[in-house]
């Protein structure tokens, strides 16, 4: 790890100013994800920029939308009683990642920033376009158990590994940004990118920009839901496929429904096709099965991650099915 300075503020404008004055800076909140990159030399910021102390840990409802602070930890909105009320799916989403250690530590603006886990990025002996564009992708033939099916390129195949952004994903979330011009709201679905030709770039946050607080609307997916991680062991571990699943039940029939899927692809990935093909048709197996097999279309194997072809849509269909059983 080189040298580096390290400076903190407790106003947001401050640290706007900071960031926009030194292009080698760099914001640090949890650091559960950047002090390892840092620690291993995929990154060197010559400057952290500490926002623990802004005023961004609120989590309240106003209009009908729950607002929560890009510095909140984690374990904070999973025990919030807000959250566990209107929002359950994204208190299992954010159970299910991590340890308990580390989600007292990490916060929300953190969790959307971290990097694809991918070994080869991690390695920097290793030929990756994500770290060094141009270099080539060591996973594609490679080791690539873990990587992606959906929306793959030439340049990379790593995946998101974030659970609360499957959650949010799902949940039509919207993320709150500050820069110098002011404030602007972009959709969650729209904040992380599929790597195309740019696999260096993991969102559409420009530089000088700081995540204020993500909004979710209240919706009526807050009884028949459930969030899915299928993993090699049951702590601590990123996913091989994860489904976040909510249903809107009226009379037998879907009114409304949510799914979305990580591990599976280079952001959080929401299965759309699957929602429309679901509306208004009975909640039976049959469909959901249907639902899951067309959730499939374009997927793609790289060798050792086929597996995840059929487990992928084995774990939509049960993650629907345990969603439909709660009471």
């Amino acid at each position: 790890m080189i040298n580096f300075q390290y400076v903190r503020t407790s106003i947001v404008k401050t640290a706007l100013s900071l960031i926009n004055k030194d292009p080698k800076a760099t914001f640090i909140a949890g650091g559960t994800n950047l002090v390892d990159l840092m620690k291993r030399g995929v990154t060197a910021p010559e400057k952290l920029i500490d926002i623990n102390h802004l005023p961004l840990k609120k989590i309240e409802l106003v209009n009908n939308v729950l607002q929560i602070g890009a510095l909140t930890a984690n374990s904070a909105v999973a025990e919030n009683a807000l959250v566990k009320e209107k929002f359950p799916l994204l208190m299992l989403a954010l159970q299910s990642g991590a340890s308990a250690q580390l989600r007292n530590v990490a916060t929300v603006g953190g969790n959307m920033m971290q990097r694809t886990r991918c070994g080869y990025f991690y390695d920097i002996t290793m030929p990756c376009n994500k770290r060094e564009p141009g270099s080539g992708c060591g996973a594609i033939g490679g080791y690539n158990r873990m990587h992606a099916i959906f929306g793959t390129s030439e340049s990379c195949i790593a995946v998101h590994p974030s659970d609360m952004c499957v959650g949010l994903v799902a949940l039509d979330a919207k993320v709150v940004i500050a820069g110098s011009k002011g404030e602007r709201r972009i959709n969650f679905i729209d904040f992380h990118r599929l790597a195309g030709n740019t696999p260096e770039k993991d969102n559409n946050l420009q530089k000088g920009e700081l995540i204020m607080r993500v909004d979710i609307p209240t919706n009526n997916l807050n009884k028949n839901f459930h969030y899915l991680k299928v993993r090699d062991r049951s702590s601590y571990a990123f996913a091989l496929v994860a489904v976040a699943a909510a249903l809107d039940l009226k009379d037998g029939k879907i009114n409304d429904v949510r799914l979305a899927m990580g591990g599976v692809a280079h952001k959080p990935w929401r299965l759309t096709a699957a929602e429309a093909f679901l509306k208004g048709k009975e909640a039976t197996k049959a469909n959901f099965e249907a639902a899951a097999q067309l959730a499939m279309k374009d997927a793609k194997g790289y060798g050792e991650n086929d597996f995840k072809l059929k487990l992928a849509p084995n774990t939509i269909v049960e993650a629907l099915t345990v969603a439909k059983a709660k009471a």
